[in-house]
Parts: structure tokens; sequence; C-alpha cells
């Protein structure tokens, strides 16, 4: 993609910190004492450079609407009163589009004192225009979990354009770990713009057609590109016009690079600056990027949809930050080393689902 500019997070240099990120070797470690607990047994690919698949649970519970708990209020008493109908995923099942699910997790938390942890979709499922979050019990925010918090987690899922297909241990989401508090200052907080030049062959994005087919969210390659989306070109004026509750996949103009000690996240820029949401799956590994780990020149993927009017976006606007993070200690394998990653080195790039 011409025109690209380099965006690097200035590490350490793999030297270790007390407060920060958790990585792989340290969340296996958090199994093995418990803080983690895993109703099965963990997959080989579960455990990524520094964050941890959930997997869902045997059971979908459809819900007249989205909800938190209370204060000391299980989540498990809100569906009891909420609930429409449950589905078992233990063959597989369908989610539906504008429909609301909570899937109890296999995985639940006895975190210590000094350990607090975030949650965000996998990069898959933003890609899929899934809209899923996490529930802890007695939590009054969606995606975070407290210091020293003991319970089950749930995964809430809407469907936005696409019917899914999802089946017990299905991964929609992941969570990652932080020693020191959620307040820890970041490394750096860079901006990053959007592509609107395009490849060599002009494409600069994609916009998911409506009323498809199936996707099940297991199935790797299964589904013809031209099926689910309508390839966007460059024009003279380098600008797209986002309609209204359309979803588009775009790229950004920046090449990024996530240090081996270093783990970043994607968040909007601002909300008043455009109608629109720029992000669903923010968690961005250690190595992404990164050149010794087959990540050259990788882009990030923006998942981007406008709300109530159309809005006018620019190449080279400003789009999202990505903020990064120290780990507390390099992690044993980057993304894209030997991981099976499917994104590293990525340009503009769909969901792993469609060929």
């Amino acid at each position: 993609m011409a025109g690209a500019e380099n965006v690097s997070g200035n590490g350490a240099g793999g030297a270790a910190a007390r407060d920060g990120i958790l990585p792989s070797q340290a969340i296996r470690a958090l199994i093995e004492a418990g803080a983690v607990k895993l109703a099965e047994p963990q997959l080989d690919n579960q455990l990524q450079p520094a964050s941890l698949d959930l997997r869902l649970g045997d059971v979908a519970y459809r819900v007249r609407a989205s909800f938190l708990p209370g204060a000391s209020e299980k989540v498990q008493s809100k569906l009891d009163d909420l609930q429409l109908h449950t589905i078992n995923l233990a063959q597989g099942a369908v989610l539906e589009t504008g429909c609301v699910y909570v899937v109890p997790l296999l995985e639940s938390l006895a975190l210590p004192a000094d350990l607090c942890a975030a949650t965000n979709p996998k990069s898959s499922t933003g890609r899929l225009d899934v809209f899923t979050r996490v529930i802890a019990d007695g939590v009054s925010a969606f995606d975070q979990i407290p210091a020293g918090y003991t319970g089950q987690l749930y995964a809430e899922i809407c469907p936005q354009t696409f019917p899914i297909v999802v089946r017990k241990g299905s991964r929609l989401s992941q969570i990652r770990f932080r020693a020191g508090g959620a307040d820890a200052k970041p490394v750096q907080d860079i901006a990053l713009s959007v592509d609107l030049t395009g490849d060599d062959k002009g494409l600069i994005g994609y916009r998911a057609k409506r009323h498809t087919g199936l996707v099940d969210v297991d199935a790797v390659g299964a589904r013809a590109m031209l099926d689910y989306w309508e390839p966007i070109h460059v024009r003279e004026s380098k600008r797209l016009i986002l309609d209204p509750d359309q979803f588009y996949i775009l790229a950004s103009k920046e090449a990024v690079h996530v240090p081996p000690d270093q783990a970043a996240e994607m968040v909007p820029f601002n909300p008043l600056v455009g109608e629109f949401r720029v992000h669903y799956a923010g968690f961005f590994d250690p190595g992404f990027g990164h050149a010794e780990a087959g990540g050259a020149g990788s882009r990030a993927v923006l998942e981007v949809r406008s709300h109530k009017v159309p809005f006018i976006l620019e190449h080279g606007q400003t789009i999202g930050r990505l903020i990064y993070e120290q780990l507390t200690e390099t992690p044993e394998r980057l993304y894209g080393s030997d991981l099976a990653s499917h994104y590293q080195a990525q340009g503009l790039k769909l969901s792993k689902h469609f060929r």
C-alpha cells in the first residue's frame, strides 16, 4: 500500500517491569495457580502472547435487551428475569442478526487483589461485525474486570450484519491481565489515520452486503468473499461517504509495529469528530508488525460503522488512537512466530472466514 508511514512504540528492549500487561507465561502461571479457572482443558492455541482466548459454554440465553448487573447482583439472576429462551450450543446453533444473546464462558476468575483484567473481541469477531462484550457479576461496566474479582464471566453477543453459527468452545473474545491497576500510564499514544488511496489496484475497502448466508465462526476460508462483501475502489476525490448503518472494512495509512516488550490497543479517536464507530476489536499483541516475527509493514484494519447520518471520510483523516502499554516481561513467543497468526503482515484484509 503506497504512502505508508511507520508507527512504533519505543520499548525498553525487553526489560522487565513490575507493573503492566502480563505475557503468556504469566497467564499460564495464573491458570496453574487457580486464579484463572478452566471448565475444560486448555487448547493448544488458546494462549496468545499477551492474552487468553475465552470460550463459549454450552448454552446461550436469548434476552430481551442488553444489560449490566447492579452492585452485588449476579448475571444469572438477570438472565432468569430477562431470558426469552435458551439455545443448546453443544452441536452448534445460529445466532440471528439484531438479537442479543448471553453465554456463560468456560473460563472464570479468582484474581488476586493486585491484578485486574480487560476483555475485547478477537480480530476475526470484529471483522464479522459481531458486537461482543464480556459481563461479570456485580460489575457495572462492560469488558472491565476489577482487581480481586472472583466469579463467572459471560459473553454478550449481538451479530450486526451476518447471522453466525457458534458452538461450545467457539472463541469470540479475549482477556488481558494487568498488574498495577487499570489506570497505568501508557508508553505512547499515537494517532492512526485512514488510507483511501488503496493498493496497486485501487482497492480501499469493503462494504458488507445484507441478507447473506450464515458464517460459521470456526470455519476458516469457508465462504466466498463476493457473496458477503462489495469491494470499494479509490475515487479521484480520495474520499468515502459512509452510508448510515452500513459496515465497512478499511485500513490504516500507517504501518503498525508493536515491540516485543509492549502490547497495544486501538481506541476511538474522539466521538465528537463524527458519528461513526471506529473499532470493535482493539488488542494488538507483542510482535504484531515486528520484522523479526514476519510482520514488517502490517496495517491496522479498521472496522467502521456510521450512525444516523451519512459521513464523509477523507484520505489521511485521523480515525483512531493506538495506546501502547509495557509488559511485565517479554513473552515466550511473539505474534506471528509459529503461532499460525492470521493477520501478521496484513494490509487491507477481511476475516479469516472468507476466501
